[in-house]
């Protein structure tokens, strides 16, 4: 694969060993090493100048032409030759291994710019995708044979790998490009499905793709899935007249909902990919959508309840954990990942409070850093980094530690050997960096090993599959979750109306309180209305919001449908009467939130 300098930076002086390889000298230099073996030395110091620098590499393969939006000004072909003729000839791998360490040194290098460089990198690359994308003819269909789309694909591969090992990091999604989405992506997909082979699709580069887009791919796999479980339970009844659900259909007691979910959910061979409906005991009503959300609701709120014992939630940091010491069971943990599958599959948001790590583990990216740590408890993580940051030799008299994990139990302060005979052993200034290790590890991965299997288990049983590796971490925390950006204007602009003129003064009003109140109280009174603070992860524009009128002026309440996201309102006489009934009715309602 070629990589050119989007902007070269001078070339270093000749001391640095910096000097041009071509073809034809690195033939000779090979064939007066074969003769003279001490020349070895010479002939990997120029590899290593070479294939280290853009500069050399452009200026020893260049073939005198400019650059352009058709050809690269370089001669491919001598470059192939090249690689291909330093692995043939060097039988003691010495000159291979230079090279590739070089190589590696050079791809790096986007990495070490300052981040508005690295941004304008980043963007140059993009703009010239949509160029090629919308420039020229027949890209609809041929994109996957174009060399300048395979080549800024893999470039932008490169550039999305630096930005993973930078301390200051673009977001995932500026690494979109937005006419990507315009693209048939369910077929390329599909062609990313049937042919592995290596050839091109947008799916080998998932960064490219918005996550609106990823989603697409997800919800047209996941409803093919569920039509061909459809069929398959229709023909099923034809043929042998025995009678098969088309429907994930669960039956379940308000009262006794987190038992009755994990008996019907825990059935052998239950298929995950049928479209959920639930019903709830005793009560009429045919789940259109809202019976559904409701569930998730109720069972979120239960399931995550501190009393239930499952989590632990941080008062800092407002995020909730595994609870190493639960009494509860695998089932109970295999549920909770089954239930965030199936938000996923079925486009639910839930307000379930996790920290990033947990979504780092689903798709197995190392979750072990200081950095993961301190997103779920930021104090803990402030105190190891003083440890690591302190300079002096007396580090087993300041701070008395030994390699143990500490940690609160029914009242007690308990402790966990970070590894054998830990209780014995101190931190020192010479082995306080593996304790730090040690102890992130311990807290975010072996102590919750148990717990975080079984809710792995039971997320892949429903959400395992290859359209799951299209997103990073940041991506599926979005889509269970939702965003956090509210825009008020938007929201107006989608919401529909029962009852109600959008115009009348009791809407205009309801719309200026809602402008008026601090981003605490607009949270609060989304959450009122919707179950969740948070809006769906591709934006206010897919979001379902209704206002309708129960009648004229009254000293009632509003009263809010979560399940469809509805307030219902009076025509209450002032805009400062609205505005304390709208108070009492957020601020008394329990809601679904967590503590």
């Amino acid at each position: 694969m070629h990589v050119n300098d989007l902007k070269p930076v001078p070339k270093p002086p000749q001391d640095q060993f910096t000097m041009s390889l071509t073809l034809p000298g690195l033939e000779i230099m090979f064939d007066e090493a074969a003769q003279d073996p001490s020349k070895y030395d010479a002939l990997q110091k120029v590899i290593a100048s070479c294939f280290g620098h853009f500069v050399t590499l452009n200026e020893s393969y260049g073939n005198d032409t400019e650059p352009t939006l058709t050809s690269p000004g370089l001669s491919l072909e001598d470059v192939r030759k090249a690689y291909h003729l330093i692995l043939r000839r060097d039988t003691g791998h010495r000159l291979t291994g230079q090279m590739m360490l070089s190589i590696e040194k050079l791809l790096r290098r986007p990495g070490r710019f300052p981040l508005p460089i690295f941004q304008r990198r980043v963007d140059l690359v993009n703009h010239f995708i949509t160029y090629r994308l919308t420039k020229k003819d027949g890209m609809r269909d041929h994109y996957p044979a174009d060399w300048g789309i395979r080549s800024a694909a893999r470039i932008m591969a490169l550039l999305f790998a630096a930005n993973q090992e930078r301390k200051e990091r673009l977001a995932v999604s500026d690494f979109y490009n937005t006419v990507v989405d315009y693209f048939d992506l369910i077929r390329d997909y599909m062609r990313w499905q049937e042919e592995r082979s290596g050839s091109f699709s947008l799916c080998q580069y998932p960064f490219l793709i918005s996550l609106g887009g990823k989603m697409q791919i997800m919800e047209a796999d996941a409803k093919r899935q569920m039509a061909e479980r459809f069929k398959e339970a229709f023909f099923r009844t034809a043929m042998s007249g025995m009678v098969t659900d088309p429907f994930l259909s669960l039956f379940v007691n308000r009262a006794s909902i987190i038992q009755d979910s994990l008996t019907q959910l825990s059935v052998k061979d239950i298929d995950f990919k049928k479209r959920l409906r639930i019903e709830f005991t005793n009560e009429d009503g045919v789940d259109a959508g809202g019976l559904t959300k409701e569930w998730f609701l109720l069972l979120v709120r239960d399931l995550f309840d501190p009393q239930y014992g499952m989590f632990v939630f941080d008062e800092e940091s407002h995020y909730c954990w595994f609870n190493h010491i639960s009494f509860e069971n695998h089932d109970e943990y295999r549920l909770v990942g089954i239930i965030i599958g199936l938000a996923i599959y079925n486009s639910m948001i839930l307000d379930v409070h996790f920290p990033l790590a947990v979504y780092k583990k689903l798709l197995r990216h190392p979750a072990n850093s200081l950095e993961d740590l301190r997103i779920l408890k930021p104090s803990l993580a402030n105190g190891l980094q003083k440890l690591l940051e302190y300079e002096n030799d007396d580090v087993e008299a300041v701070f008395g530690l030994d390699f143990v994990a500490e940690y609160e139990a029914y009242g007690s302060i308990m402790q966990a050997p970070l590894v054998d005979n830990g209780e014995s052993i101190p931190v020192t200034s010479l082995n306080k960096k593996s304790y730090v290790d040690a102890y992130v590890n311990w807290v975010l991965n072996e102590s919750v090993k148990k717990q975080f299997d079984a809710f792995s288990e039971g997320f892949n049983h429903v959400c395992g599959g290859n359209a799951l590796s299209l997103f990073r971490p940041e991506e599926i925390e979005m889509m269970v979750r939702g965003g956090t950006e509210l825009d008020l204007k938007g929201l107006e602009s989608v919401t529909e109306y029962d009852g109600f003129d959008p115009q009348e003064p009791t809407v205009r009003q309801f719309w200026d309180i809602f402008a008026e109140y601090s981003v605490e109280m607009q949270r609060k009174l989304l959450l009122f209305v919707t179950g969740t603070d948070r809006i769906p992860a591709t934006g206010i524009q897919n979001m379902a919001f209704k206002l309708s009128c129960m009648g004229a002026d009254s000293e009632k309440l509003p009263i809010s449908h979560t399940c469809f996201n509805q307030l219902y309102l009076y025509r209450y006489s002032s805009k400062e009467k609205l505005r304390e009934k709208l108070n009492v009715a957020i601020n008394w309602s329990g809601g679904f939130g967590l503590k």
